[in-house]
């Protein structure tokens, strides 16, 4: 602590001292404080004075006040040395920041030091050139005007300096060489600019300098190239018009102005211009028709291709595969008949597996795809339909993609329904037939009737002298089966059945569903090609790239060859039961075609719609007032089902009610089916699925009913019976008696009343009647009083007289017929 003057003075001073403090704070400032400090009267006792009681507390004050003005000289020294520390700190770091800098402005400077050398020399080189080209050009010259300087007279006077400039010409030389300081300081005065002195850069090149036209930029090499070919040509007779190329503009039926343009490989400008011309107001970004595009195109001098939007599909290889490509590939048989005839435990007879245990009520719902190798090696694909009436559609398809179809007829049932639909499939889509008789172990078996009845259907089996194999088999107890697989062997040695396995993998979707953890799947038979795991592929109006591959028994495989059935995942939808697979090259063409076929069929569903006239839908709506819907929703797990579930729904009902189907999908039954449901007051029917959590929240809150099936029969079974209740009872009339007016008498209070004798049956008051005049009907109505003599009764019986009287009907005559009758309500029920 130092005085205000900065001198210490010795000796005891009264009041308070003053003096100044340096603070140090962050950032390295620092402050000084004027600081002010009194100090305490010591009293020392005087010699022999007694001592009192607070003397020896009086020394303390001294001592402390010692100890702090220690502590804070040595603060303050503390101060000063972090002070220091710190300056130290900041001067290191200003000088790393200067050589960082020196270094960066270095390294600036020796770029553009590089890039001056390289221009100069593209300049240098440029000059050369230059000068050699005027050194051709004078020889020209000079060679032309050598007959002229012929004919001159010898004593003309010369011109030193044209003579010089001749000189100069020839040798290549300037008139006087310049020094290169001179040089040096020329090519400084002319970086310089206006104002002269260095123009370099200096630091960092910021946007503004890089932007800016004056930072010292010069043309590129390129550039001055295009200026030298420009005087060329123009030193050679002036400039050529370039040939017009015609090209050849590939033109859909809507194109962008901008598009156009570019195709045409001409200037958007000029295209619009010349829509301007013929009146035709556009912009680069607005769609023309393919008939103003043409016109356009014919006006630029180019050729026209027209092109639909269908040639998206081009792409998709169809070419025809040559002979020695062809390699041998395994049948594909489908097994088809009448449902309970036993095709399912067949083929698991076949496969030794158990597949009917595991569908519900025993019955295939499914198209089940599978492949069985015989004990010879030979591989062998099956398709299982169902057999149910609702399945037909999955019958069909299974016919369409089949080589050999075997057709199972029980021999203790003969030929039914679905045997029959199955043969019509069989021989619509001309592929043989090979009939199995099944349930040959049971007593009452008669495969002789089976045979008689297949006549019916022109299916003449071998032992019939015809020409379609029949093999009598069990497949409870394994007998026939290996004359079955001999047979199928043999059916197929005789098509030479082959494919390419070389190209582009085409198949066809057998069944398709919406898995939970998996995404949308779909059973895919190959027939031809390979499909491996990464193909980009297109099925139907979906799209996507192979993400794995699962065979029939569930094990992942790398690639699938011709017939072989596998499950797909990897697509961005589910498909429809039904649609082609391809394989192109690239994800683009597989989003393009499925857009494209996306947007025609909403065009044909919309093309449908708009098909229909006022008039028809006025008609429609009158129809419809009387006829009461069910709508219903109906969630399944695979599109075959839902499919057929659909077609189902389609047939109940009659004129006065039926079913519609409000939406019908894939997958789980999600909480916008309930809302949709709530909406229309439809119940949610769900067939092998289930509501997730917030869906069966939302339908407990909003009193939405969700059934699940397992089993088809019930379905319908529960649809036909909700169906029938909302049909209106059946009205039944029973005529329960007559009577005969003898006599009209006149009451007080009542009106007319008739004297009637009941002639035939009885007549009850809670009854209807009618009044017949000449057997004529001229009121129907009911009564407003019965009586016997002089009483009230319910009912009168034959050969009894009593009193009538109508409701609110009086014109009652002597001899009118009264008929009694009474109305019963019958509930109907859809057949």
């Amino acid at each position: 602590m130092s005085d205000t003057d900065g001198k210490k003075t010795l000796g005891l001073r009264s009041g308070s001292r003053t003096g100044q403090v340096k603070q140090s704070f962050s950032h390295g400032r620092t402050k000084n404080v004027v600081v002010e400090t009194k100090r305490k009267r010591v009293l020392v006792p005087k010699p022999g004075a007694p001592k009192s009681q607070g003397g020896g507390a009086s020394a303390k004050p001294a001592t402390a006040t010692d100890a702090e003005m220690e502590r804070r000289l040595k603060a303050l020294a503390a101060a000063k040395a972090r002070e220091s520390e710190e300056e130290e700190r900041r001067a290191q770091e200003a000088r790393e920041r200067e050589e960082e800098r020196a270094r960066r402005r270095a390294d600036l400077e020796a770029k553009e030091r590089e890039e001056r050398e390289r221009e100069e020399r593209a300049r240098q080189k440029a000059a050369e050139e230059e000068d050699a080209r005027k050194r051709e050009a004078a020889e020209a010259k000079r060679d032309a005007a050598k007959p002229k300087a012929a004919d001159a007279p010898a004593d003309a006077p010369v011109d030193p300096a044209a003579a010089q400039a001749a000189d100069a010409a020839r040798t290549g030389k300037g008139p006087s060489r310049a020094k290169p300081a001179d040089r040096d300081r020329e090519r400084r005065e002319n970086k310089g600019g206006k104002g002269g002195g260095d123009r370099r850069r200096s630091g960092k090149l910021t946007l503004n300098q890089a932007l800016s036209g004056d930072g010292g930029r010069q043309k590129s090499l390129a550039a001055m190239k295009r200026k030298q070919e420009r005087e060329r040509r123009k030193a050679m007779g002036g400039t050529q018009e370039r040939e017009k190329v015609v090209r050849d503009v590939q033109l859909p039926e809507a194109i962008v102005v901008q598009e156009l343009a570019n195709r045409m490989a001409e200037r958007v400008a000029d295209v619009v211009k010349a829509l301007m011309n013929n009146g035709i107001m556009a912009t680069q970004n607005q769609s023309i028709d393919a008939d103003t595009a043409e016109l356009i195109i014919e006006e630029f001098g180019h050729k026209v291709v027209r092109v639909s939007d269908a040639d998206v599909e081009d792409v998709i290889d169809s070419v025809d595969d040559k002979a020695e490509d062809l390699s041998p590939r395994p049948p594909v048989i489908t097994v088809m008949g009448h449902v309970d005839h036993g095709k399912t435990s067949l083929l698991d007879a076949i496969r030794n597996a158990k597949v009917v245990s595991g569908e519900a009520g025993g019955i295939t719902q499914h198209i089940g795809a599978y492949q069985v190798k015989t004990d010879s090696g030979q591989l062998l694909s099956f398709l299982d339909t169902p057999g149910h009436a609702a399945f037909t559609s999955m019958r069909a398809r299974g016919a369409q993609v089949t080589d050999i179809v075997i057709l199972v007829v029980a021999a203790d049932d003969a030929v039914m329904p679905q045997t029959i639909e199955a043969i019509n499939h069989a021989k619509a889509a001309q592929v043989p037939m090979i009939v199995a008789i099944n349930k040959i172990d049971k007593p009452d078996a008669n495969p002789d009737k089976v045979r008689t009845d297949l006549l019916q259907h022109e299916v003449i089996v071998e032992q019939l002298s015809g020409d379609v194999q029949d093999v009598e088999v069990s497949a409870i107890s394994g007998q026939g089966l290996d004359t079955l697989l001999e047979a199928v062997a043999l059916q197929a040695e005789i098509l030479e059945l082959k494919a390419n396995p070389n190209r582009a993998a085409s198949g066809a979707v057998i069944e398709a569903q919406l898995d939970v953890g998996r995404g949308p799947v779909a059973t895919v038979l190959v027939q031809n090609g390979t499909l491996r795991r990464g193909d980009i592929f297109v099925v139907g109006e979906q799209w996507g790239k192979v993400r794995a591959l699962i065979n029939d028994k569930g094990d992942r495989v790398d690639e699938a060859g011709p017939s072989v059935p596998v499950e797909v995942l990897g697509l961005n939808g589910t498909p429809e039961a039904g649609d082609v697979l391809n394989v192109v090259e690239t994800e683009a063409q597989a989003r393009e075609i499925a857009e494209y076929r996306e947007n025609a069929a909403k065009e044909r569903r919309a093309a449908a719609g708009a098909a229909t006239t006022l008039d028809q839908l006025l008609a429609k709506a009158k129809a419809d007032e009387n006829v009461t819907e069910l709508p219903i929703l109906m969630k399944a797990d695979v599109q075959g089902s839902a499919e057929a579930i659909v077609q189902a729904m389609e047939k109940i009902g009659n004129d006065e009610v039926r079913v519609r189907v409000l939406h019908s999908g894939v997958g789980a039954i999600t909480e916008s089916d309930i809302g949709l449901a709530e909406a229309s007051g439809a119940p949610v029917f769900g067939f092998n699925v289930r509501a997730n959590a917030p869906a069966r929240n939302a339908a407990q809150q909003k009193g939405v009913e969700i059934r699940y099936y397992s089993v088809i029969y019930d379905l319908v079974d529960d649809v036909k019976a909700a169906a029938s209740g909302l049909l209106s009872a059946e009205i039944r009339e029973n005529f329960i008696g007559y009577a005969e007016i003898k006599e009209v008498f006149k009451v007080s209070g009542i009106g007319k009343v008739a004297g009637c004798l009941v002639t035939e049956g009885v007549a009850r008051r809670s009854a209807g009647v009618r009044l017949l005049r000449d057997n004529v009907v001229i009121h129907e109505g009911t009564l407003k009083t019965l009586k016997r003599f002089k009483d009230e009764v319910k009912e009168v019986q034959s050969g009894q007289e009593c009193g009538m009287a109508f409701e609110n009907y009086d014109d009652i005559r002597a001899g009118d017929v009264i008929e009694i009758f009474e109305r019963e309500e019958v509930e109907r029920n859809l057949d």
